[in-house]
């Protein structure tokens, strides 16, 4: 479960984020703050590995906190959300690892996939204890995904069994675990193993659907 906390000084923009984490499995939110001195303390009485970050808030650049943040709880992940457009505030986020920089207003489409592309690369980073140059490429962005599909794979992941998986993918034109542990006849946990591997090298996109009843289903399908 990753846990997050917004920082976000309109109340309506860090309900909608809410709104969108809830569509995400695997997310939980332990708390919003509406200003610097607010996003401290729930940062220090909560464990928190994923800080979605506003610029402009009321009492301290989001971008000064960037330093304190590092220093005192260096394993968080921070995604800033503003509507910040200067060059200086993006150097200043990408100087001290900020994990994605998304700009206001900010869809649930964009949302949802930066923070599923999110939870991908915290997948492949915990999928192994040791990576190979292929799994570190991914994680800085630049490998494409033909050249990831012929390299070393990590452990768990069966090339032959990945290029089914993938096949099955693009005959259904999308597919829930569900539908791919059946397809295959693998447990729905090796379903999602895979899958959720092929979201991790940009040759799959993940959607949350909603059926005629019942809860929101994860759809994985090819990207074109």
């Amino acid at each position: 479960m990753i846990k997050v906390v917004i920082a976000e000084d309109d109340f309506r923009i860090a309900q909608v984020q809410e709104q969108f984490l809830q569509k995400i499995t695997g997310v939980q939110l332990v708390g919003k703050a509406l200003n610097a001195k607010e996003t401290m303390e729930l940062l220090s009485e909560n464990e928190v590995d994923l800080l979605l970050l506003d610029i402009y808030l009321p009492d301290e650049l989001g971008t000064d906190l960037l330093s304190k943040i590092r220093e005192m709880y260096p394993t968080i992940d921070i995604i800033m959300v503003t509507a910040a457009t200067e060059r200086t505030m993006l150097e200043k986020a990408v100087r001290y690892g900020v994990s994605n920089y998304l700009l206001k207003p900010v869809t649930m489409k964009k949302f949802v996939e930066t923070i599923e592309g999110y939870k991908g690369k915290k997948e492949l980073l915990r999928s192994s204890d040791e990576m190979d140059q292929t799994m570190i490429d991914r994680l800085f962005g630049i490998t494409n995904p033909s050249t990831i599909m012929q390299k070393d794979l990590p452990t768990g992941v069966d090339r032959h069994t990945l290029e089914k998986i993938k096949g099955v993918v693009e005959e259904l034109r999308g597919v829930s675990i569900d539908e791919m542990s059946e397809k295959m006849g693998v447990s729905r946990t090796t379903a999602r193993r895979y899958l959720e591997y092929l979201v991790s090298i940009d040759v799959c996109t993940a959607k949350h659907e909603y059926g005629i009843v019942g809860r929101p289903q994860r759809k994985y399908y090819l990207i074109e």
